[in-house]
């Protein structure tokens, strides 16, 4: 018998060093029934595809739909009448006809998800895809066996038609190139400071698909979207110019009543989300507050810049966290840390954080930002501020001038320059009388953009020497209609409190420190720590500790010492600067700081040890006596002197060392007959010298 030869396939060697596995062949094709049943459902989605919402596009879009309706049919006879396989060209045919069709719907998802002015800048690159799209196709469906699959004659003329439809396409660039030449002219004006007409502006966006303040407000957050993923590299500068045309149309063309999510709490500063504590390296190692202007060392360290100034001030010329002697007293900014920082407080919605961190930079970065910014969109913010104000100043009725207000709350938040613009264009005189409104809504828009213009340094003083602005801003604090108002109140006097002479002057104003202890009292836990924080700021004065103390700070501040770690750091302030009697006077002050550095978080931990050792410093025998007989405080302290931060365990030793010179002296009191304050077992790490 003959032997039947074989044929050998032999595998490939796989390189040296390389498991087979990583040349495995790739997972099966369909099967020709799954290819045709594929394109069936393929096309017939194509043909029912969601119009672009830009109107200049639809035409090129349209054309897709109705090639897709004819490819439906074909390919719905197809299914039906193929029991078995394909021929190979026809097969491999149509899996080219798949892909292009795949590639026609992409392109149909990626207009729909586009905002419409991204669209216009992008129509000429869009069009001339779907063009090439065409060709192809049409190429394929000459190159079908269309004799081959049997199929009927109806049919063939259907593909051929198709096929004829696809190679006549030609993208009608002309109506798209004109608007878009149109929108980019305007821009080019408005950097040249000339104000759009308004029917023209209209017209422009009218024919965009811009008709009304919600499409507006979508295409405006849209472009936000694109330009922060970086979308588009090369038109991201028109891109931007466009936020700006947009917001100002929006304002000019579009003015309506604020829509019901408009008037919702900012998500930043949500009253049901409480941000958490910082990281402990985003805490400057000498104030422990978190650091809004970080910058480094000679020896590498980080500390917030006016800390260590001070430090350098006092004629210092160490590290304070390491103790090194500098080889110079420079420092550069750290700013890595500080973008970490301000990501931070966006994502834990800590808004009042990075108002503080903006403002302490405004004065210093904004020429420098003014130079950096997109002259287009600096104009068109300047023109939205100049339109707004002068809207404001005429508005005579409640509802027009929450509409305004409402658009400055706004447009304040998008940024520093704008601020300014809304600034220097004379806004705050106007929106101080609206912080009395009986309308809710408006009282609101009024306080939060005050909020948002005190961020900047020139605005801080525009709002200081405003007639009646302060007091206006503790009438809220009273009488607010919300507690959302009375919060913002409140993170504005923090926020104007950054200034040193201000700080002075707020201090001073009875109602505003009263009014901030109310909010403590009596306050939801968000409004409470934003009037802790404004109530610590004004403690860092000392000429306001007597007043502070007068208005009862240091009973609220005791009162929430377990629920915010700022009332802690309130108490060690007041402590610092003049109030430690008072402190030490209220009835169990001293155990419930002992309680909070047992069980608060870490920087309330330290605050309140450190309030302790002021206490014991400021008043002698009269605080220890109080320290040492709370049950548990010798362990307490040695536990921090173990597990606390580096600044928690010195603060720990400096009370642990005043309370062994407490001990021993009791001793010898004990020996010559005295009767000792109060007993204490003092743990063998405590009694090493």
């Amino acid at each position: 018998m003959a032997n039947t030869p074989r044929t050998v396939v032999a595998s490939a060697p796989s390189p040296p060093g390389c498991s087979s596995l990583a040349f495995m062949p790739p997972p099966p094709s369909p099967s020709d029934g799954e290819l045709l049943r594929s394109l069936h459902r393929l096309a017939r989605d194509l043909s029912s595809v969601a119009e672009t919402p830009a109107p200049f596009l639809r035409a090129a879009l349209a054309s897709v739909s109705r090639r897709s309706k004819l490819l439906a049919t074909a390919f719905d006879d197809l299914v039906m009448c193929t029991a078995g396989d394909l021929p190979r060209s026809a097969s491999l045919c149509l899996r080219e006809v798949l892909l292009v069709l795949q590639r026609f719907k992409a392109v149909a998802a990626d207009c729909a998800a586009r905002s419409r002015m991204r669209l216009l800048l992008q129509s000429d690159e869009i069009e001339e895809e779907v063009r090439e799209l065409h060709q192809d196709l049409a190429t394929l469906l000459d190159l079908l066996p269309v004799v081959e699959l049997g199929l009927a004659e109806d049919v063939m003329d259907l593909l051929a038609l198709a096929s004829r439809q696809c190679r006549r396409f030609a993208p009608a660039a002309e109506a798209e190139q004109e608007l878009k030449v149109r929108v980019l002219t305007l821009i080019q004006e408005i950097e040249r400071e000339i104000v759009p007409e308004r029917e023209r502006l209209e017209e422009i966006l009218e024919e965009v698909g811009i008709n009304g303040p919600a499409s507006c407000c979508d295409e405006i957050e849209g472009l936000e979207r694109e330009i922060g993923n970086r979308a588009s590299e090369k038109w991201t500068p028109t891109m931007i110019a466009l936020v700006g045309l947009l917001r100002y149309a929006k304002c000019v063309l579009f003015s309506a009543t604020p829509r019901p999510s408009d008037s919702k709490p900012d998500p930043e500063v949500d009253e049901e989300v409480e941000p958490p504590a910082p990281p402990p390296d985003f805490r400057c190692p000498i104030s422990l507050d978190l650091m809004r202007d970080p910058v480094v060392v000679a020896s590498g360290q980080t500390y917030e810049r006016e800390s260590i100034d001070r430090w350098f001030g006092s004629g210092k010329s160490t590290c304070p966290k390491t103790g090194q002697a500098l080889a110079n007293l420079e420092h550069v900014p750290n700013k890595a840390l500080k973008n970490l920082i301000a990501k931070w407080c966006r994502e834990n919605k800590a808004l009042k954080n990075l108002i503080a961190m903006e403002g302490s930079e405004a004065s210093k970065s904004e020429p420098a930002q003014a130079v950096a910014a997109n002259k287009a969109a600096l104009e068109a913010a300047r023109m939205t501020a100049s339109f707004l104000v002068k809207e404001l100043s005429i508005s005579f009725s409640p509802d027009a001038a929450n509409r305004v207000v409402h658009e400055i709350r706004l447009l304040s938040k998008s940024g520093s320059d704008s601020r300014a613009f809304v600034g220097e264009a004379g806004a705050v005189p106007l929106l101080v009388p609206q912080l009395y409104s009986g309308d809710a809504g408006l009282q609101l828009n009024a306080v939060t953009a005050l909020l948002n213009l005190s961020i900047l340094e020139a605005n801080k003083k525009r709002i200081m020497h405003a007639e009646g602005a302060v007091e206006a801003v503790a009438h809220i604090m009273s009488s607010g209609a919300t507690w959302r108002a009375k919060e913002n109140a409140a993170a504005a006097v923090l926020s104007l409190a950054s200034v040193h002479t201000y700080r002075r002057r707020l201090g001073r104003n009875p109602s505003i420190v009263e009014n901030l202890v109310h909010l403590v009292r009596t306050g939801p836990t968000s409004t409470k720590k934003d009037a802790l924080a404004a109530l610590l700021s004004l403690a860092g004065e000392r000429e306001n500790v007597g007043k502070l103390v007068d208005a009862g700070v240091a009973q609220v501040a005791l009162s929430a010492i377990s629920e915010e770690e700022t009332a802690a750091a309130v108490l060690a302030a007041l402590a610092k600067r003049g109030g430690a009697e008072a402190i030490v006077n209220i009835d169990g002050a001293v155990a419930r700081l002992v309680a909070e550095m047992r069980r608060g978080t870490e920087w309330a931990r330290e605050n309140a040890t450190g309030a302790l050792v002021l206490l014991c410093r400021r008043l002698g025998a009269q605080a220890v006596t109080q320290v040492m007989a709370v049950p548990g405080v010798e362990w307490a302290i040695w536990e921090l002197m173990g597990t606390g931060t580096e600044r928690a365990r010195r603060k720990a030793a400096s009370l642990g060392r005043i309370c062994r010179r407490w001990a021993a002296a009791s001793a010898a009191d004990g020996e010559r007959g005295n009767v000792c304050p109060a007993a204490s077992v003092v743990p063998p790490a405590m009694m090493a010298s």
